[in-house]
């Protein structure tokens, strides 16, 4: 067997000939008709000349990429006709994609401190949220004979971390966190704190912290991109995490004596709404839930200039792989058909009411093919931003109250 000899070449010597390179050593041309090597080919320069990054951190092909997602997984595109068999499919999908997997650990429920409120009590108690971590939150019980309905609120970003469940329950426990959280509330609630109205109407409130606020705090804006790096490279997803223990804490709901496990909801601003939307999708101890100011599609919300493309705060809400099977309200349509409730602020610059609108359309095709079109309630406000003020508190307050109260 002959021995073959490989020959390191200069980048140079490897770039195609020219035309006085592929003439004879005399000078001659070659004969007319023969095919030189490396003829018609072009110059790397030429072949790779389009950008690669455009307009924020896009890659220069997105528009190729988003055309590709056909969300093959939603309800208005599935072969199946079973309802059922379609959410418990698309459930299994998404939670096979929160990179957690599910827990049954223990809650083993603590109660820390008691006070006095205005026609309820203030308790602040501890738990286990998962396996890993142990939290402690803040509850609101109404006077009275229960078992009564509840709410668990969840928070929202804003890039504010020292307070996480305070911005939704007065901190009677804490002054420092009291004067930032009334600062909080007197710019996106209109002064009140919700949770503490839904007290007063006789729900059960529970507000606990997601990873990186309030009590369970150390974030900063810069690192919360290398805090989900880290996540995924421990076979996790920061995403994934909130997910799981948003539904821990609505199971956690339903095991309180005081609390009647038929009538929970949910209810969020801001990240929190997409937290409401996304619990109520994969938690059967939801019966109803209140998304404020976060809804879109997913070709609305992937253009330039979306805080999306910005990462850091995405990553809460980002689930890798999760978009080449369902569309954003595919997956809050895994709710249906219960009672949900979405607003949007017409003016909001975060979520455009053109996506918005789009959003809106998908979920109502979902839910009246289920019959259940007035167990919907999207709506967007005329001349309102990225705000909860108290007129949309007291719409949203009586919508639970329809479907939580009732006896």
């Amino acid at each position: 067997m002959k021995r073959r000899s490989f020959v390191s070449l200069p980048a140079l010597a490897m770039l195609p000939p020219t035309t006085a390179e592929v003439a004879s050593p005399s000078g001659v041309a070659p004969p007319t008709g023969v095919t030189q090597p490396g003829a018609g080919l072009t110059t790397p320069a030429a072949a790779f000349s389009s950008p690669a990054i455009v307009d924020g951190n896009l890659p220069a092909f997105h528009s190729a990429l988003a055309d590709e997602l056909t969300f093959p997984l939603a309800w208005t595109r599935s072969r199946t006709r079973s309802f059922r068999t379609w959410r418990r499919t698309a459930r299994a999908k998404v939670e096979e994609l929160l990179c957690q997997p599910d827990d049954a650990t223990p809650f083993a429920p603590q109660i820390l401190d008691e006070q006095d409120g205005d026609g309820y009590l203030r308790r602040t108690l501890s738990f286990n949220v998962t396996r890993h971590s142990r939290v402690r939150a803040a509850m609101l019980v109404p006077r009275g004979r229960g078992p009564h309905p509840a709410v668990l609120l969840l928070h929202d970003h804003g890039s504010k971390f020292d307070i996480g469940k305070e911005k939704l329950v007065r901190p009677w426990y804490d002054p420092d966190r009291l004067a930032s959280a009334q600062a909080w509330s007197d710019r996106y609630f209109g002064g009140r704190f919700v949770g503490d109205e839904l007290a007063r109407r006789g729900y059960v409130v529970l507000a606990v912290d997601a990873l990186g606020w309030g009590d369970r705090s150390g974030l900063g804006y810069e690192a919360q991109q290398a805090l989900a790096s880290n996540l995924f490279h421990l076979g996790s997803s920061l995403a994934g995490l909130t997910a799981r223990e948003d539904t821990r804490a609505a199971a956690f709901l339903g095991t309180l004596p005081y609390v009647d496990r038929r009538r929970i909801g949910a209810l969020g601003f801001s990240m929190g709404g997409y937290r409401a939307w996304q619990v109520a999708a994969l938690s059967d101890h939801v019966a109803a839930a209140a998304s404020v100011c976060w809804m879109t599609t997913l070709k609305a919300m992937m253009v330039p200039g979306n805080n999306t493309l910005r990462g850091q705060s995405a990553y809460f809400m980002l689930h890798p792989g999760l978009h080449r099977h369902l569309d954003i309200p595919d997956v809050a349509s895994i709710a249906a058909p219960k009672p949900m409730l979405f607003f949007n602020g017409e003016l909001d610059t975060l979520f455009p009411a053109a996506g918005v609108r789009d959003a809106y359309a998908k979920m109502r095709a979902v839910w009246r093919s289920q019959r259940a079109e007035d167990r919907l309630h999207p709506m967007i406000w005329p001349g309102l931003g990225h705000v909860f003020p108290p007129e949309m508190q007291d719409e949203a307050f009586r919508w639970l109250d329809r479907w939580l109260r009732r006896a």
